[in-house]
């Protein structure tokens, strides 16, 4: 659905015309980041997407490479050994994810003969892969016309379809919305343009002068403000997911520790970096010898 507000020329704005103006826009970054290539490898995208979930793409542009160099195919990935996936995972953060792509990965082996499925239903049913990131795999790997709607998607379709925030909109609705925005003809190469323009320019506060859908966009001819902030997320200096970091970034460096160790490696107390060990272990991103609590206890991640 596009919107249907009369633009300054008294005409509703064509989609041929959105979508032309978003394109041209997004024609000289495609080569910003090295997962966007004229040929995706499905596997490749399904890397790169996994990777950018709540981590920033300049942060992913080194590991996604070293991991590929690691990890050339699905069958490679699925036969890692822990210690070494997470080492080449790096200082990502949310190391659980690696864990779930070693998984996705041995699903395509065993279920798909080492194929990454080009349907998005097939794709959710894949270990860590959400609606997002099948949609993004789908129609960046294989040209399917659906919507990859994350954060900065959902704003962008609330303000250009409604005028406003996507706060108070069902996300079925903007799903549906942002599913009859794609353009047909270049689903992949729409979804990431819309994902930079939420990025650099749709933001919470946007920049609407140097946006090229402002001729057909709610928000622009209704003069829309933005909501206040909500929650920001809690912050991570002090976390116990900081301290999980330090103690994982010791074990990717020696392979294993004793928690007192750990504790001194991390510079953090015998408790947090117990407390610490415990959670990666239930994780499955560890195994503990025995008890956390016990100073001597062994962790280790190979």
């Amino acid at each position: 659905m596009l919107p249907s507000k009369p633009s300054a020329t008294g005409r509703a704005p064509a989609a041929a015309g959105l979508r032309a103006a978003l394109l041209e826009w997004y024609r000289p970054r495609p080569h910003d980041y090295p997962w966007r290539t004229a040929n995706p490898d499905p596997y490749a995208v399904l890397v790169s997407e996994v990777m950018l979930q709540q981590t920033q793409a300049a942060r992913v542009v080194p590991a996604y490479r070293e991991f590929l160099e690691r990890f050339s195919d699905v069958r490679a990935l699925s036969s890692a050994a822990r210690a070494e996936l997470l080492r080449a995972w790096g200082g990502l953060g949310y190391p659980r994810r690696a864990l779930a792509l070693r998984e996705a990965a041995r699903a395509i082996v065993r279920h798909h003969d080492g194929r990454v499925p080009s349907d998005p239903a097939v794709l959710r049913t894949l270990p860590g892969v959400g609606p997002y990131t099948a949609a993004a795999v789908a129609s960046i790997a294989f040209g399917v016309p659906v919507a990859a709607v994350d954060t900065n998607v959902r704003r962008v379709t609330a303000r250009v379809v409604h005028g406003t925030d996507p706060g108070g909109i069902a996300p079925r609705q903007l799903q549906a919305e942002a599913d009859a925005m794609v353009d047909p003809a270049s689903p992949g190469e729409w979804n990431q343009a819309l994902m930079d323009l939420g990025r650099f320019v749709c933001r919470p506060v946007p920049r609407c002068g140097e946006c090229p859908l402002t001729g057909g966009c709610r928000w622009a001819l209704e003069g829309g403000s933005p909501r206040p902030a909500g929650r920001r997320q809690p912050a991570y200096e002090g976390s116990e997911r900081q301290a999980r970091g330090r103690v994982l970034a010791v074990l990717r460096e020696r392979g294993g520790a004793s928690v007192r160790e750990l504790a001194r490696a991390t510079g953090m107390p015998f408790e947090r970096t117990s407390r610490a060990a415990a959670g990666l272990a239930a994780d499955g991103l560890a195994s503990l010898e025995g008890d956390a609590t016990i100073a001597g206890t062994r962790v280790r991640i190979d």
